[in-house]
């Protein structure tokens, strides 16, 4: 048994420690390095969720090493199966990367409008398997610039090797013009955005998900025009994800989707996954005019893949060209 005058020196001592002013709380030099997302203005995004680039380090004056980190689940990138991470993930993630580095190492301003003329990519099937932790990946990203056209205009190509670990799970490439706002302005005089944009012609309901190798109505871009081999680019322009943010034009990843989509209505009942794109994006496609969309098989390189050439077109002109690589799946 413990008497309270035995324990009276530890109680004293407690009330001294809780009577002395506490000493004041030195400040870190530096708070410890964290993963985060970057500023989605630097990637041209209004959401947060929608950004999948997570800092970059230089190597040399025009080579970077870029990081990012793709969700096991995303709401539109996913696979019909939901085993694997989307292909067309690997070329946002791209386009982010060339975006995000054009405003913080070129310095490009953040009001200057891009030009994006082609976007390539190409994917290892085996590294785009969905682990049990969001997928982390390493891009060896180098800036190529090219003559400036203007004292104010940028122009560079840029390339992009992706590794997941140490194993290579995807390469790409993408050329941008970069152009001040006042600038963009003069040439594209007032055009509507998507938020304003004349509602499309009535072209009937657009085609069931399955056949585009999507699961969700919402996410299907084209409708039937009665014409084998074509259809019409109709998205949903509420879409919170293809049109993350109002724009004056569709956007470059819109027609990409629409590329995939046909490839697989062409191809219906098969699905094609597309584990590469080569694209070429010719002229604005304009949210006030029709746009046809049209694609064929084409021979290819790789005996058990299908290859297809989709095109789009608005008033006869060709929009884009896409050159798509994918992996049929019979079931």
């Amino acid at each position: 048994m413990t008497l309270l005058a035995d324990r009276t020196p530890a109680l004293t001592k407690v009330a001294t420690t809780f009577g002395t002013a506490p000493e004041p709380l030195r400040p870190l030099a530096l708070a410890p390095r964290l993963t985060s997302t970057v500023a989605k203005e630097y990637v041209h995004r209004a959401c947060h969720a929608e950004v999948f680039i997570t800092g970059s380090e230089p190597l040399s004056d025009t080579v970077f090493a870029v990081t990012a980190q793709w969700p096991r689940a995303h709401t539109f990138f996913s696979t019909p199966d939901g085993t694997r991470h989307d292909p067309m993930q690997a070329a946002e993630t791209i386009r982010q990367a060339g975006l995000y580095l054009a405003h913080t190492r070129f310095g490009v301003p953040l009001d200057h409008k891009f030009m994006m003329w082609n976007l390539d990519y190409a994917t290892r099937d085996r590294q785009l398997f969905i682990g049990a932790t969001p997928t982390d990946l390493t891009i060896e990203a180098r800036l190529v610039p090219q003559p400036r056209r203007t004292r104010s205009t940028v122009d560079f190509t840029f390339s992009a090797t992706v590794r997941r670990g140490p194993y290579l799970a995807a390469t790409g490439k993408a050329r941008f013009t970069t152009v001040p706002d006042s600038t963009y302005r003069r040439l594209r005089g007032a055009r509507p955005e998507n938020g304003s944009a004349p509602s499309a012609p009535e072209t009937g309901e657009p085609l069931p998900p399955a056949r585009v190798g999507r699961l969700r109505p919402c996410d299907v871009v084209l409708s039937p025009t009665g014409t084998a081999g074509s259809w019409h680019l109709t998205p949903d322009l509420r879409h919170p994800i293809l049109f993350d943010h109002a724009g004056d034009h569709v956007p470059g990843m819109v027609l990409l989707e629409a590329a995939r989509q046909a490839a697989n209505a062409l191809s219906a009942p098969v699905t094609v996954t597309p584990t590469a794109a080569a694209t070429t994006f010719h002229r604005y496609a304009e949210h006030d005019a029709p746009t046809t969309i049209t694609a064929r098989h084409t021979p290819g390189e790789e005996p058990d893949s299908l290859t297809t050439t989709v095109t789009g077109h608005q008033h006869g002109e060709p929009i884009f060209t896409t050159v798509l690589t994918g992996l049929p799946d019979q079931r």
